[in-house]
């Protein structure tokens, strides 16, 4: 990889940033393409995040992802944002075209990306989806807009207004059934799970170093025909896709998602389409 005096800058913000391996598949497609492009990583909390982005507008960078904690101030930051962005409150994925910025959220269509690449079809479906942050939403936002009947969500606080706001506006712009419903209540969650095609975690339960944690107290809630998915990818195999194995459910966890995601930022910035399946054996396979 040659940088030059003219080298575009792409780069990651977020708190914290060093595990990404966003910067290895976004430079190995820049390369791939032979776009005189380079994709950094800075450690940016979001009390620092206006003035790093006035920073980045000064310096004419291409674009930039965030990660957590920063996805839902960006909203604030930008000039103009996608419908899905809009609807959910998060960026993740911001065009700069001369000072002039857009924001997107691509983690809902990577995920949808990771379902129909795992061979699985929920269009017309019904989905059971936890969480309410910045991934989640996304999920929510994105399996509403392309044709998802029916989703139950479960989150810690049904009655937050933030969700309430998001789930309203997909109610008035979307055919799909959505019911919030908390946590807590395990009879409500059996019931909804016996009639769902997928079940997805987009929290964070589960992920290292705690790997002991999990959305389901057990395995009973399961049946075979559920697909089992989880935003997660360190490690690999959460409890949650452990217990899916056992009980023979299909199933896969959030490397894809990452992909994916990456794959729609990259063609936002580029025009181009990542090289995904070189990607896939250099990164994820």
């Amino acid at each position: 990889m040659n940088i030059s005096g003219s080298t575009r800058l792409v780069c990651l913000l977020g708190s914290p940033v060093a595990h990404s391996i966003s910067p290895a598949m976004h430079n190995a497609s820049f390369q791939y393409h032979d776009l005189d492009y380079a994709y950094l990583a800075f450690d940016v909390g979001e009390e620092k995040l206006a003035s790093v982005v006035e920073a980045l507008k000064e310096m004419n960078v291409r674009g930039f992802n965030l990660t957590m904690p920063d996805k839902n101030k960006m909203c604030t930051l930008c000039d103009r944002l996608s419908p899905a962005a809009e609807i959910s409150g998060s960026v993740n994925t911001v065009l700069n075209e001369n000072g002039v910025l857009t924001g997107y959220t691509t983690d809902g269509i990577g995920y949808m990306k990771a379902c129909e690449d795992a061979g699985f079809h929920i269009i017309g479906k019904k989905m059971t989806l936890f969480g309410a942050g910045g991934a989640a939403t996304a999920i929510l936002v994105q399996a509403a807009l392309d044709g998802v009947r029916e989703i139950s969500l479960f989150t810690r606080d049904p009655k937050r207004e933030h969700t309430l706001k998001i789930v309203s506006s997909l109610r008035e712009r979307t055919n799909c059934t959505i019911r919030l419903f908390s946590y807590e209540d395990e009879e409500i969650l059996r019931r909804e799970l016996a009639d769902s095609q997928i079940l997805t975690n987009g929290t964070n339960l589960g992920m290292a170093p705690y790997e002991e944690g999990c959305i389901l107290p057990d395995a009973s809630f399961l049946h075979k025909d559920l697909i089992v998915s989880d935003i997660i990818y360190n490690p690999r195999k959460t409890r949650l896709l452990q217990m899916a194995e056992e009980t023979g459910c299909p199933h896969f966890n959030g490397l894809y998602m990452l992909l994916y995601q990456g794959a729609e930022a990259f063609k936002i910035w580029t025009g181009k389409e990542m090289p995904v399946e070189l990607i896939k054996k250099k990164f994820f396979l």
